[in-house]
């Protein structure tokens, strides 16, 4: 059983940077793949990024892609994602998520595909 952890959201306001982290605990961190997805309020859960269970390998929704960085330190059961010139279409509750699959085509990006999930945390940009 995984538990997840998010933190780092908060209120910056547009062209600013954030750091969200997510803490896993009791599981075997390094042989899960793991993910960020989010939620605008009336919105579905949309992904955004995704990491294998190595590091090597990401993925990035074409909306954040050259703004949002993936990154996980298995070392420190950790994941991250660094958000540079954050817009106010980036404002939503972003989720942490990891499983033990492997993921064959874009099926990384559905969220149904991840078994553990952390609570949450807002990130708000302000215009």
């Amino acid at each position: 059983q995984v538990q997840l952890v998010e933190s780092g959201g908060g209120l910056v306001q547009a062209g600013g940077s954030l750091r969200l982290s997510c803490a896993a605990s009791g599981g075997t961190f390094s042989s899960y793949a793991m993910a960020w997805f989010r939620q605008a309020p009336g919105r579905q859960r949309d992904f955004v990024a995704h990491v294998r269970s190595s590091g090597r390998t990401t993925y990035y929704s074409d909306s954040v892609k050259g703004r949002f960085t993936i990154s996980r330190d298995n070392a420190k059961n950790a994941m991250y994602l660094q958000m540079n010139s954050l817009k106010p279409e980036d404002t939503a509750v972003y989720y942490c998520a990891a499983d033990s699959r492997s993921y064959y085509g874009d099926s990384y990006r559905t969220p149904t595909n991840y078994h553990y999930w952390g609570q949450g945390t807002q990130v708000t940009v302000s215009s």
